[in-house]
């Protein structure tokens, strides 16, 4: 940025009426994109976009359809507003997960009344980026408690501080999770993009759900200093928002060094392989998948169909073995370095225990409980043990070894199907999702709207080996050029 620019937002910040500029509200669900074009030829400012989506955000969901994707507002987001810093985001409003740590007048609490009272010391390594990028963090989104790690009858998200978020598109049904307040305000056009988390789908499977763009990136692209952890081994943060384009621009900020080129021309010869396991037998949903496969061959790419994915079970199973016992060590360390009344899994379930009406009232904590029973130093060697392996299966001997076998740039299916209706006594009803495989290797998965199913949103997922980020996520611009498939939800367009 040079130094005109540089003076000419500081004029415009000192002048909110744009020095008798004309200036026009946003466009419903206007992009990253669309806001910083805005800004730049001073058709609109930081204050007056951080006003529009605090109207937005009354009017959707504190009253209205009442969607409850944001936990918390930021009280000093004006103040911010009025002198963010220059740079690739600047004065672009972003929401964050409810897991990753906020120095602030805000909470970081995962959900969980159990840390409300002692805030980080420091912000998340991604939230200092966002920052420094002259973002302004507008508030953060409520999400499945403790990232959905706590229980086996947990409904999606629900978390004791924040309440239930509901799906924009059939306020009756799962926003899915647990990112689900980072996907239902962006469909919701409560903000133009949001940061969520992943451990395993937890991006993709609410993106999906609610008819937007998720990208899990590789893990370690994006530092996970600062965010609530499960495991390090998947867990990573990454974009959720309205396109394609606008999740790349974040990836820039989010991940050191990142540049990324979206080329109108990526699918043409572009080898991509099917994977018919993973596609689930949904009629509605095969149809829009074979008509996008029908487009994606008249733009020029290679359908090879199908591709078998070796190992995608066992690896799973390893993972998930491995992950209870990591979710001790890790969260125990997390909790320790942050302080407060809870500094460990234990003081964590002995909290939850004491305050059960408030924390518990639908379903328990099953996975802490049997998370703190594996300690022991053999047990914490096989679970190392087990890890290995399951990236090995998953990454090498799964995910690359299809890639390899058939010269493929990426794997490609249904990311879902259609959630279920929201029932906190009985919890989630398990649609399928496609995570798994990539978020055990650590790989990177993108997930774009492929269309509705009875008014519910699906998702196409673009599947990659170890750091081609970049390449998903040029595919997947390229396919949304072409599709055009994401539809705002109804209820709220109305």
């Amino acid at each position: 940025m040079n130094r005109r620019h540089v003076l000419q937002t500081a004029a415009l910040a000192l002048c909110p009426v744009s020095c008798g500029k004309k200036l026009n509200p946003p466009a419903p669900f206007a992009t990253l994109a669309d806001l910083a074009a805005m800004l730049q030829a001073e058709q609109t400012t930081p204050q007056l976009l951080v006003e529009h989506f605090l109207q937005r955000i009354a009017r959707i969901d504190r009253t209205g359809p009442m969607v409850n994707a944001i936990l918390e507002l930021n009280p000093e987001v004006k103040a911010i507003a009025a002198s963010c810093q220059p740079g690739l985001l600047h004065g672009l409003p972003v929401l964050i997960k409810d897991n990753i740590d906020t120095a602030d007048a805000m909470h970081t609490t995962a959900g969980s009344l159990a840390l409300r009272g002692h805030p980080p010391a420091k912000d998340a390594a991604l939230v200092t980026r966002l920052r420094e990028a002259g973002a302004i963090i507008l508030g953060k989104t409520n999400l499945s408690e403790w990232a959905n790690i706590r229980s086996p009858n947990s409904t999606s998200g629900w978390s004791a501080r924040g309440g239930l978020t509901r799906n924009p598109h059939k306020l009756t049904h799962s926003a899915s999770g647990s990112s689900s307040g980072s996907a239902a305000a962006v469909a919701a056009g409560l903000a133009p993009a949001a940061i969520g988390t992943e451990t395993n789908g937890s991006i993709v499977s609410p993106a999906s759900a609610c008819g937007i763009v998720g990208f899990k990136p590789t893990v370690g692209l994006v530092s996970g200093e600062g965010v609530i952890p499960i495991t390090h081994h998947q867990d990573t943060a990454g974009p959720m928002t309205l396109t394609v384009r606008d999740a790349a621009l974040l990836m820039q900020v989010l991940a050191a060094g990142f540049t990324v080129e979206l080329p109108s021309d990526a699918l043409k010869g572009a080898r991509l392989g099917v994977l018919r396991q993973q596609s689930g037998q949904q009629p509605q949903v095969l149809a829009l998948f074979e008509s996008a496969l029908q487009k994606l061959r008249e733009a020029g790419a290679v359908i090879v169909d199908s591709v078998e994915l070796p190992h995608a079970r066992e690896a799973g199973s390893l993972s998930w073995k491995a992950m209870l016992i990591e979710l001790r060590t890790d969260l125990n360390a997390y909790l320790e370095a942050r302080g407060g009344e809870v500094r460990s899994l234990a003081e964590l379930i002995a909290f939850n225990e004491k305050h059960r009406d408030t924390e518990m009232p639908h379903f328990g904590q099953e996975f802490f409980e049997r998370s703190e029973q594996l300690g022991a130093p053999e047990i914490i060697a096989a679970g190392q043990k087990a890890r290995q392996r399951a990236q090995q299966l998953a990454g090498p001997e799964g995910i690359d070894a299809a890639l390899k076998e058939h010269d493929l740039d990426a794997l490609i299916c249904p990311t879902n199907d259609p959630v279920g209706v929201i029932n906190l006594k009985t919890g989630d009803t398990h649609e399928r999702v496609v995570s798994t495989p990539a978020a055990v290797a650590g790989y990177p998965h993108l997930t774009v709207p492929l269309g509705l199913v009875d008014g519910l949103p699906v998702g196409f997922s673009f599947i990659g080996t170890a750091k081609a980020d970049g390449r998903i996520l040029a595919l997947g611009h390229a396919f949304e050029q072409i599709t055009q498939a994401r539809v705002a939800p109804s209820l709220i367009a109305s």
